[in-house]
């Protein structure tokens, strides 16, 4: 059941909302300019066994984070093409797509391999093209689109820690993507500057905003406009932690208190 707090900040569980199946892709879009969004969007992307077909934005950045699950095994991975570009990818990886260029996942276990997607801003020429496992001769070489969240070094803040995946060092200047633990209790409120989309991974909380809450567990998307009060507090004894994507970029340490 989807919510909506004071001030327009969204919450809905990704398995509830509807599904478009092309092929071995099914999509479900849970936030964007539908939901009150006014540039970012947030989809979550399953690909069953076999090779899907490619998706390709052109006006747009697309981060993508290869979700992990209680049932992966430590040595669970899929394939993807990036422009034909073949790379080997396990959980807890983000992915930096430019505008233009196009996806293809090959998925060889019987187990779906799920992905965030966020799109910043929302593309207008989000497709479904044919597959691309091999790469165009007029397409130039890139640095590899993908950041391992073990790779990245944890930067603590107050009590808790963030690490950033996609951002101006992998090559995208419109958005960041990261990574945080938020552990028991609840931080003050604040706001940013910009327009920001949650995803939870694991643990139990509530979602403030303003004076309004709603509970939040794994799989819950938040959508925060600018400048929204707000506060995710952890009502578990664990840690909380939650995907983050925020446009335009910047840091997950900027915050304001209200």
């Amino acid at each position: 059941m989807s919510i909506v707090l004071e001030g327009g900040c969204f919450v809905s569980d990704w398995r509830e909302n509807p599904t478009v199946v092309s092929g071995t892709l099914s999509e479900r879009k849970v936030i964007g300019k539908s939901t009150g969004a006014q540039a970012i969007s947030l989809r979550v992307l399953e690909f069953a066994q076999g090779l899907s077909p490619g998706l390709r934005a052109t006006d747009s950045d697309d981060v993508l984070y290869f979700l992990e699950s209680a049932n992966n095994s430590g040595d669970y991975a899929c394939d993807i093409f990036v422009n034909g570009r073949i790379h080997r990818v396990a959980p807890q990886t983000g992915i930096y797509l430019r505008p233009g260029e196009t996806l293809t996942v090959r998925n060889q276990s019987k187990m779906p391999a799920v992905f965030v997607s966020c799109q910043c801003p929302e593309s207008s020429t989000s497709v479904i093209v044919d597959s691309m496992t091999e790469p165009a001769t007029a397409i130039k070489d890139r640095d590899t689109p993908l950041i391992r969240l073990a790779d990245r070094e944890a930067i603590p803040t107050a009590d808790r820690w963030y690490r950033v995946l996609v951002d101006d060092e992998i090559g995208s200047e419109q958005v960041t993507q990261f990574v945080g633990s938020i552990p028991p209790g609840r931080a003050p409120d604040h706001f940013h500057t910009y327009e920001e989309v949650l995803f939870i991974l694991r643990g139990e909380g509530r979602m403030w905003a303003g004076q309004t809450s709603t509970p939040i567990g794994p799989g819950s998307c938040i959508y925060l406009p600018k400048r929204q009060v707000h506060c995710v507090e952890n009502t578990g004894t664990g840690e909380l932690r939650l995907l983050g994507v925020f446009y335009p970029a910047g840091s997950p340490a900027e915050r304001y208190e209200a």
